[in-house]
Protein backbone atom coordinates (compact mmCIF):
# COMPACT_ATOMS: atom_id res chain seq x y z
CA UNK A 1 0.00 0.00 0.00
CA UNK A 2 0.92 3.40 -1.21
CA UNK A 3 0.87 6.77 0.32
CA UNK A 4 -0.35 7.82 -2.90
CA UNK A 5 -2.92 4.78 -2.94
CA UNK A 6 -3.76 6.07 0.67
CA UNK A 7 -4.45 8.91 0.11
CA UNK A 8 -6.70 8.65 -2.78
CA UNK A 9 -8.48 5.87 -0.39
CA UNK A 10 -9.42 8.50 2.22
CA UNK A 11 -10.21 11.62 0.43
CA UNK A 12 -13.03 9.25 -1.43
CA UNK A 13 -14.42 8.00 1.91
CA UNK A 14 -14.72 11.57 2.98
CA UNK A 15 -16.28 12.40 -0.24
CA UNK A 16 -18.60 9.65 -0.16
CA UNK A 17 -19.28 10.73 3.67
CA UNK A 18 -20.53 14.25 2.68
CA UNK A 19 -22.33 13.64 -0.14
CA UNK A 20 -24.55 11.41 2.44
CA UNK A 21 -24.52 13.81 4.96
CA UNK A 22 -22.75 11.85 7.73
CA UNK A 23 -21.18 12.63 11.03
CA UNK A 24 -17.32 13.64 10.42
CA UNK A 25 -15.73 10.71 9.68
CA UNK A 26 -12.52 9.66 10.49
CA UNK A 27 -10.49 7.35 8.33
CA UNK A 28 -6.88 5.07 8.72
CA UNK A 29 -5.84 3.30 6.29
CA UNK A 30 -2.95 0.50 7.03
CA UNK A 31 -0.52 -1.93 5.04
CA UNK A 32 -0.65 -5.64 5.02
CA UNK A 33 1.12 -5.61 7.94
CA UNK A 34 -0.95 -3.66 9.70
CA UNK A 35 1.39 -0.49 9.93
CA UNK A 36 -0.07 2.83 9.39
CA UNK A 37 0.20 4.22 5.67
CA UNK A 38 -2.20 7.37 6.29
CA UNK A 39 -4.57 8.94 8.64
CA UNK A 40 -7.27 12.00 8.46
CA UNK A 41 -9.93 13.51 10.31
CA UNK A 42 -12.83 15.62 9.57
CA UNK A 43 -13.36 18.88 11.72
CA UNK A 44 -15.27 18.24 14.37
CA UNK A 45 -14.30 14.19 14.77
CA UNK A 46 -14.21 13.23 18.87
CA UNK A 47 -10.36 12.67 19.38
CA UNK A 48 -11.28 8.66 20.02
CA UNK A 49 -12.07 8.43 15.93
CA UNK A 50 -8.66 7.93 15.35
CA UNK A 51 -7.92 3.86 17.85
CA UNK A 52 -11.66 3.13 16.68
CA UNK A 53 -10.84 3.86 12.87
CA UNK A 54 -7.66 2.13 13.68
CA UNK A 55 -8.85 -0.72 15.17
CA UNK A 56 -11.29 -1.36 13.29
CA UNK A 57 -8.77 -1.75 9.90
CA UNK A 58 -6.13 -3.79 12.46
CA UNK A 59 -8.65 -6.17 13.62
CA UNK A 60 -9.75 -7.12 9.77
CA UNK A 61 -6.07 -7.62 8.65
CA UNK A 62 -5.49 -10.15 11.82
CA UNK A 63 -8.61 -11.58 11.39
CA UNK A 64 -8.28 -11.76 7.53
CA UNK A 65 -12.11 -10.65 7.60
CA UNK A 66 -13.75 -7.21 7.41
CA UNK A 67 -14.47 -5.83 10.89
CA UNK A 68 -18.58 -6.37 10.07
CA UNK A 69 -17.52 -10.08 10.19
CA UNK A 70 -16.16 -9.76 13.62
CA UNK A 71 -18.96 -7.84 15.11
CA UNK A 72 -21.36 -11.18 13.50
CA UNK A 73 -18.75 -13.38 15.14
CA UNK A 74 -19.20 -11.32 18.66
CA UNK A 75 -22.97 -11.81 18.70
CA UNK A 76 -22.42 -15.80 18.12
CA UNK A 77 -18.76 -15.96 19.78
CA UNK A 78 -19.10 -13.69 22.69
CA UNK A 79 -16.44 -15.60 24.91
CA UNK A 80 -13.93 -15.59 21.93
CA UNK A 81 -14.26 -11.82 21.12
CA UNK A 82 -13.47 -11.53 24.77
CA UNK A 83 -10.08 -12.80 24.80
CA UNK A 84 -9.39 -11.66 21.34
CA UNK A 85 -10.16 -8.40 22.56
CA UNK A 86 -7.68 -9.41 25.55
CA UNK A 87 -4.93 -10.82 23.24
CA UNK A 88 -5.27 -8.08 21.11
CA UNK A 89 -4.72 -5.53 23.99
CA UNK A 90 -8.01 -4.11 23.00
CA UNK A 91 -7.10 -2.97 19.40
CA UNK A 92 -9.89 -5.12 18.10
CA UNK A 93 -12.96 -3.23 17.45
CA UNK A 94 -16.29 -5.32 16.33
CA UNK A 95 -17.61 -3.01 14.52
CA UNK A 96 -18.60 -2.63 10.57
CA UNK A 97 -16.24 0.02 9.18
CA UNK A 98 -13.12 -2.12 8.71
CA UNK A 99 -12.57 -3.88 5.30
CA UNK A 100 -9.58 -5.11 3.73
CA UNK A 101 -7.97 -4.08 0.75
CA UNK A 102 -6.87 -6.60 -2.40
CA UNK A 103 -5.18 -5.40 -5.79
CA UNK A 104 -5.98 -8.79 -7.54
CA UNK A 105 -5.37 -12.18 -5.19
CA UNK A 106 -3.52 -9.31 -3.18
CA UNK A 107 -4.21 -8.54 0.58
CA UNK A 108 -2.64 -5.13 0.09
CA UNK A 109 -4.25 -3.57 3.05
CA UNK A 110 -7.18 -2.68 4.90
CA UNK A 111 -8.79 0.89 5.47
CA UNK A 112 -10.80 1.87 9.04
CA UNK A 113 -13.58 4.10 9.35
CA UNK A 114 -15.10 5.84 12.67
CA UNK A 115 -17.72 8.71 12.96
CA UNK A 116 -21.14 7.72 11.96
CA UNK A 117 -22.67 4.24 12.30
CA UNK A 118 -20.95 0.89 11.45
CA UNK A 119 -22.97 0.54 8.01
CA UNK A 120 -22.08 4.35 7.30
CA UNK A 121 -18.82 3.81 7.38
CA UNK A 122 -18.22 0.67 6.42
CA UNK A 123 -20.42 2.31 2.85
CA UNK A 124 -17.49 5.28 3.19
CA UNK A 125 -14.85 2.27 2.91
CA UNK A 126 -16.08 0.58 0.31
CA UNK A 127 -16.46 3.75 -2.17
CA UNK A 128 -12.71 4.69 -1.10
CA UNK A 129 -11.78 0.89 -2.19
CA UNK A 130 -13.22 1.69 -5.37
CA UNK A 131 -12.65 5.26 -6.25
CA UNK A 132 -8.74 3.70 -6.32
CA UNK A 133 -10.34 0.82 -8.79
CA UNK A 134 -9.06 -1.86 -6.33
CA UNK A 135 -10.77 -4.84 -4.36
CA UNK A 136 -13.12 -4.59 -1.05
CA UNK A 137 -13.43 -8.56 -1.18
CA UNK A 138 -11.18 -11.23 -1.77
CA UNK A 139 -11.62 -12.41 -5.59
CA UNK A 140 -12.51 -15.85 -5.63
CA UNK A 141 -9.76 -18.31 -6.29
CA UNK A 142 -11.90 -21.32 -7.22
CA UNK A 143 -12.34 -22.87 -10.56
CA UNK A 144 -15.77 -23.66 -9.62
CA UNK A 145 -18.29 -23.36 -12.20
Amino acid sequence: MQLSQANIIIDAAITEGRKQNLAPLSVAVLDSGGHLVAFKREDRSSYLRFEIAFGKAWGALGMGFDSREIDERAEKYPTFITALTASSQGRIIPSPGGVLIFDGQNLIGAVGISGDAGENDELCAIAGIKALGLNPTQPNTSNND
